[in-house]
């Protein structure tokens, strides 16, 4: 296991230097699950929860929170993304939204922190728009599936894509 570089040499936590790194295109791809009772999904999929759109609102919110990351996670630099992806997709097999964030920038350093941090927020935001009707939703599965760029080059993870062929 390589060391972790969030601490300095007196142990102390610090901003990772990477100034010195070079700029390479950069892209991650995280994905998670909110559980729910059929009532609550079936209203999120016929559009007529009270509240308004809840995919597309949570849509936005795993946007606005891929670009906040770094006010929200302390030592994570903030970076300029080109690009967020969040796809979102009710799954009555098992009476649930299943999300998948992509997100991508040309940078330093990597993005998997705003793609996991995008599939939290949308997620929450689901909760957020439908716990009057279902407060026993559960946020699950949520991990990151793939990394590429950088120096330490591509990585995928060993878990299957929730949503497939996207």
């Amino acid at each position: 296991m390589s060391k972790l570089n969030h601490f300095n040499e007196a142990g102390a936590a610090h901003m990772v230097d990477v100034g010195d790194k070079a700029v390479t295109s950069r892209k991650a791809v995280a994905q998670g699950r909110i559980s729910m009772q059929s009532a609550t999904l079936q209203r999120i999929i016929a559009g007529d929860h009270g509240k308004g759109d809840v995919l597309g609102v949570a849509r936005i919110a795993g946007i606005m929170a891929a670009k906040k990351t770094a006010e929200l996670v302390p030592l994570c630099h903030p970076l300029a993304l080109t690009h967020v992806d969040i796809a979102l997709q009710p799954d009555t097999a098992t009476q649930s939204v299943l999300c998948e964030a992509a997100v991508e920038t040309q940078g330093v350093t990597g993005v998997e922190m705003e793609a996991l941090t995008a599939v939290q927020i949308s997620l929450l935001t689901i909760y957020d728009m439908c716990k009057a009707i279902d407060r026993g939703m559960v946020m699950s599965d949520i991990c990151l599936l793939s990394k590429a760029g950088g120096k330490s080059g591509e990585w995928q993870a060993k878990a299957a894509p929730l949503i497939a062929n996207k």
